[in-house]
């Protein structure tokens, strides 16, 4: 709280709705994003996410390359609809794309800008346009999300054909399912692990429909009514999306992990398979084929843990994906011990229940102690109360200690005498193109990287 009483964001871990919207919509391939907002918000989520999601955010679409609106004092005023019209007609000329997505922020949203109205008008032209309401007052970038995955249910996706029956092939003609839950931009990992969960799928001869980056593309995406499930890996994130979905266009949905190592995907494989009813003599088989693969990649570095006594006593801060797809892989994998998970996101009642339930479902290792909070001071506090008493004489904290958790953690790491490893946003220490960890190979590039810190200070 500042000293006039007022509140403030101390190195937030997430921008506004709209800054999780933009990145979602940019995400998705083909797709240019129309900004319909005041002057810098492009700006802002440029170089914030610059400096938060491994350098790794630019783009033709995103950036400082944003097509936006910029409303002034007179759009304010006497309305903004003729701007943003200027706006897509000047986009249509100039940057081509198989879809256009409108993104209102506050200023239109409080105005009173008719943009469905012209939205509906260009798409009777036969122009693929739609648009997301994302204004900053809606919630977090996780919101935002949300609202793009929601857009995408009700206005992009197709209606599935009566004559396809219950058959629902993917463009490669095997059985689809849809995976959703990982947010681009604000998983830093986000590419790598996309691309992880479909091959995870494969295992089960399944096509995984991803929506966003290099792995989708947007026929298939036009297409996600035909899957068979929808599947969830988050708790929270595109939720309300998944219920639209089967309110529409009937496909079901299911809550699995965000399966970060050989554990959690094993758990992925037996949800999946379950709801498809594929036998479980083929889920057996799946999953042992890629636990003997892992354990052949993972046999040499046997020694070398066991020689270095790599097990940790582990605080873990992160989003309501991150935190706990860590601290199960912790636990379930490595055989650490996660002392604190801290839950960063701001939820409501609601949203809280809704992780637990997911939780509930989908398994994993409850952690020696859950918190959910945000600021740095509160973290720092919660820490000290369990390592608190290093060096002194008639106290023996927990260690040794190792801090997983974003950037922001370096220097209480620091303070704690520990190791660490920026994994959840925001990471602005290290560059990421394609690394992911979800999948048994996920699990052994996060081995890699855990190993590695440890070492880095023998």
């Amino acid at each position: 709280m500042s000293e006039n009483g007022g509140f403030y964001v101390e190195r937030p871990r997430w921008t506004c709705a709209l800054g999780g919207a933009l990145a979602a919509a940019a995400a998705l391939p083909g797709t240019v994003p129309v900004l319909h907002a005041g002057p810098g918000c492009a700006g802002n989520f440029a170089w914030t996410n610059n400096g938060a999601s491994g350098l790794n955010v630019t783009g033709p679409c995103l950036g400082l390359s944003v097509p936006a609106t910029n409303l002034q004092e007179e759009e304010v005023v006497f309305g903004g609809t003729e701007r943003l019209r200027e706006e897509i007609d000047g986009t249509l000329r100039i940057m081509e794309g198989k879809l256009y997505f409108v993104l209102t922020g506050c200023l239109p949203e409080v105005t009173g800008d008719d943009v469905p109205g012209l939205v509906a008008e260009y798409a009777s032209r036969g122009i693929p346009l739609v648009a997301a309401s994302a204004p900053g007052f809606k919630g977090d970038s996780y919101a935002g999300y949300g609202e793009v995955m929601k857009t995408i249910v009700a206005k992009v996706l197709k209606r599935k054909s009566p004559k396809n029956g219950s058959k629902s092939p993917g463009a490669s003609g095997k059985d689809m399912i849809n995976v959703w839950g990982v947010p681009p931009h604000f998983d830093p990992f986000w590419k790598g692990n996309l691309l992880g969960i479909k091959k995870l799928a494969g295992l089960l001869d399944l096509e995984a429909n991803v929506f966003f980056g290099p792995e989708a593309n947007l026929g298939t995406v036009r297409n996600a009514a035909r899957a068979r499930l929808n599947v969830l890996v988050s708790g929270i994130y595109g939720a309300e999306a998944a219920e639209l979905f089967l309110e529409i266009h009937g496909v079901p949905f299911v809550s699995a992990p965000l399966p970060f190592g050989t554990a959690a995907s094993e758990r992925f494989l037996d949800i999946v398979g379950a709801a498809l009813s594929i036998p479980k003599s083929l889920t057996r088989k799946a999953k042992a084929k890629a636990r003997a693969e892992r354990h052949a990649y993972l046999e040499p570095a046997v020694d070398l843990y066991n020689d270095m006594e790599i097990q940790r006593h582990a605080l873990v801060v992160g989003d309501a994906n991150y935190a706990f797809a860590l601290s199960d892989f912790l636990a379930d994998d490595l055989g650490w011990i996660p002392e604190l998970v801290v839950v960063t996101n701001e939820l409501s009642p609601e949203e809280k229940s809704r992780l637990e339930n997911h939780r509930k479902k989908t398994g994993g290792t409850p952690p020696e102690r859950l918190i959910f909070e945000n600021r740095r001071a509160g973290i720092r506090e919660a820490a000290k109360e369990i390592w608190g008493g290093r060096g002194e004489k008639y106290r023996d904290p927990l260690t040794p200690v190792f801090v997983a958790g974003s950037s922001l953690e370096r220097s209480l790491a620091r303070e704690l005498g520990a190791s660490c490893l920026s994994l959840s946003y925001p990471v602005s220490d290290r560059a990421i193109l394609a690394k992911g960890f979800t999948g048994h190979f996920g699990g052994l590039e996060l081995t890699e990287d855990l190993i590695g810190a440890c070492a880095a200070v023998r």
